[in-house]
């Protein structure tokens, strides 16, 4: 049987072979297959035609076209794909379209398509060979993006007339023309039958058919039936003229004569010279198969800013003995976040925010700005007498039910000395009368470095000698706004400053607050300096202080990229991608472009804890480029400059890191293997099983 059948492994929709072919005989298969050419060259026969593939060239196979491999070069290594079109099907009716790639002139395959097209192939491969954690998943959403980048770019319809790209109804009118001839071929059609069905004069769709496939119309017909012939004088006994009849030929001698003019000799002859036997046909192939792995080494060009991609093949190993004394974690994390204007706070959805943030990560002092302001009707104009505070008060109050100690910001309102003198009184005797002086000694001032020199120490001397208040004075902000902020980046680099105890760390903003400085072309992402955007989407340094907040209390185990801790009998693993080539001090926009462009390489590590003596609850959290970042997912649907409230609904939906559970029973050793995609974390806890009576 020259028709072969393909043994799909792993419940894949594909199959992968890495081989050296000196003849693999005319055959075929349901499947489409795709040569990719590593080293040297082959010939490929398909049908009635037959090209040269070199060296980092691909040809494309459809599926049930009849097609020979074979070369002289005895050294050459290709790697084939089979794919199963049912798999495609269930995405896009592919049926009777036919892909094509280009194989002849100068460099025939150079360009953005094919590279695009031997980088989708390179992580197929990548996935296939490694079969790390969720492999499959991801082979079949590549397989769905290499899919359409086949449909939008070798479409056969598009390399015979490249005008097609930019007529939609042309295209769709040629495209469902070739599939009824593909459809009917064996059937008496006719010019005529199709100008009927597309409302076209036979003169005008003759004129076009021709400019499209370059063949007339009879012409094609009769190539398309001789192309078929193939199969079945190879795998059947049919006399002549039962194929003859079978394809849709009037007359055998009309079969006779468009067979001899595309394969140089008569369907019998044909049959004589092919035709074998089972036993001859498995004699006939010479080839030798290679581990698909050998081959990626070969495509490692086009991985590298693949994230699953592990290019040394390295796992991290980490021994965890859980009963080792260890040090206190010092979570400066906590510290203090910048929550913005003190007016905004009056706004629910804002007050249920920050109810959240504290839930889930618990902050100890929060910086309030625009507290003696105009704008938040504490007074009229500095030559006010009466201070309205009541406002104020609903922000301390919840702040103060957060557990979060108030910081007030002294900005350029106490540019007036000694109206500032009579704000301060004012509000800290209103607050005093209320809060007793046992809550207002723990409060905080934060002078702007905007205020003059001479102002910033008068006040800081008035606030200390009068109520023996802290005053903050260093710089504890970030810079202007930039697309960073929004990215995956952030992730690595917060978790990396704090756990090495940089003090360049700039304290988290809350919410993104747009200023002159920023550059706003849409309404979801400016670069903002804020942990969540204005619509409420949790940006991914939001899980970065997520994480952090989740370690223990002492440190068991930390190094490049992980730190392992412990509270009481549970465990919390925090595995991340800081990459220290990428510092802050670069310039932001040399940084933010080199971040987007160049990923770094995945990090796996397997971690092996020592006598673990309970049973635990295992929860681990994952996010990433390509897993939980609001600001990729807004990318993933085209960047759109205003969104719609479902949209944001969705957003928020699937901006969340992935999370799994897992049972760890009681044991001397317990092994756990995770990888880190590029600018992503992992958190894992193992909580203690509490057992019933």
């Amino acid at each position: 049987m020259r028709r072969e059948f393909i043994d799909y492994t792993d419940n894949l929709p594909i199959k992968i072979r890495y081989e050296n072919i000196i003849e693999y005989p005319m055959h075929w298969h349901d499947a489409m297959e795709i040569v990719y050419v590593l080293k040297g060259s082959v010939k490929i026969t398909i049908e009635t035609e037959t090209h040269v593939v070199n060296e980092q060239e691909i040809e494309i196979i459809n599926s049930d076209e009849a097609h020979r491999i074979y070369s002289k070069d005895k050294d050459n290594r290709i790697i084939t794909f089979q794919i199963d079109n049912s798999f495609f099907d269930k995405f896009y009716n592919i049926d009777n379209i036919f892909f094509y790639t280009e194989s002849s002139g100068k460099d025939p395959q150079k360009g953005e398509k094919y590279e695009q097209l031997r980088k989708y192939l390179s992580i197929i491969l990548c996935e296939g060979a490694q079969k790390g954690e969720d492999y499959e998943d991801a082979i079949e959403d590549t397989l769905v993006e290499l899919l359409y980048h086949l449909i939008n770019n070798f479409h056969y319809l598009i390399y015979e007339e490249d005008s097609l790209k930019e007529n939609e109804e042309q295209f769709e009118r040629y495209d469902r023309i070739i599939k009824y001839i593909y459809s009917n071929y064996n059937n008496k059609i006719s010019l005529q039958d199709i100008a009927r069905r597309e409302y076209l004069s036979s003169h005008y769709l003759s004129s076009g058919i021709k400019n499209t496939v370059g063949y007339s119309f009879n012409d094609f017909l009769n190539l398309t039936r001789v192309e078929e012939a193939i199969k079945l004088l190879l795998d059947t006994d049919k006399t002549i003229s039962e194929i003859s009849e079978e394809l849709g030929f009037s007359h055998t001698r009309y079969f006779n004569k468009h067979f001899k003019k595309h394969y140089k000799c008569t369907p019998m002859q044909y049959r004589k010279k092919y035709k074998v036997d089972e036993e001859k046909f498995r004699e006939m192939k010479k080839f030798t198969s290679y581990p698909i792995k050998q081959a990626l080494e070969e495509v490692s060009y086009y991985l590298e800013d693949y994230l699953r991609f592990n290019y040394q093949g390295k796992i991290i190993k980490i021994d965890v003995d859980f009963y080792s004394e260890g040090q206190a974690l010092n979570k400066t994390w906590h510290n203090i976040i910048k929550i913005g204007k003190a007016r905004k706070l009056l706004i629910n959805n804002r007050r249920e925010i920050l109810s959240e943030v504290q839930r889930n990560i618990g902050f100890k002092y929060g910086l309030l700005e625009e507290v003696f302001s105009r704008d938040t009707n504490v007074f009229t104009d500095e030559e006010s007498e009466f201070f309205y505070w009541h406002e104020i008060k609903e922000v301390v109050t919840l702040l103060l039910t957060l557990e979060i100690t108030p910081v007030f910001f002294l900005d350029s309102v106490f540019d007036n000395i000694k109206f500032g003198f009579k704000l301060l009184e004012s509000f800290i005797q209103y607050f005093k009368d209320i809060f007793g002086q046992y809550e207002i000694d723990k409060w905080r001032f934060y002078v702007s470095n905007n205020l003059k020199e001479k102002n910033k120490k008068q006040l800081a001397n008035f606030i200390k000698d009068n109520w023996n208040m802290e005053v903050l004075g260093e710089e504890i902000f970030i810079g202007e706004c930039n697309a960073i902020y929004d990215t995956c980046y952030m992730i690595p680099y917060i978790i990396q400053m704090y756990l090495e105890e940089d003090n360049n760390i700039a304290v988290p903003e809350l919410f993104d607050e747009s200023d002159e400085e920023c550059n706003i072309n849409n309404e979801l992402f400016f670069g903002g300096k804020g942990i969540i955007n204005k619509q409420g989407l949790k940006k991914p340094s939001y899980y970065a202080y997520y994480f952090l907040s989740h370690l223990g209390d002492t440190v068991i185990d930390k190094g490049d990229g992980y730190i392992i801790t412990k509270s009481e009998d549970d465990i919390q693993i925090l595995l991340y991608s800081y990459n220290e080539e990428l510092e802050e001090s670069m310039p932001l926009e040399k940084l933010y472009k080199r971040i987007v462009i160049n990923n770094i390489i995945e990090r796996k590590f397997s971690i092996n804890l020592a006598a673990l003596s309970y049973d635990y609850r295992v929860i681990k959290y994952s996010i990433n480029k390509k897993k939980g970042s609001c600001y990729d997912s807004w990318i993933a649907i085209g960047r759109p400059e205003r969104v719609y409230e479902e949209e944001i609904e969705l957003l928020k939906k699937i901006s969340i890191p992935e999370m799994k559970l897992f049972f760890a029973k009681k044991s001397p050793i317990y092994n756990i293997v995770s990888q880190v995609g590029g600018y992503g974390g992992v958190l894992i806890t193992l909580q203690k099983v509490q057992k019933g009576f």
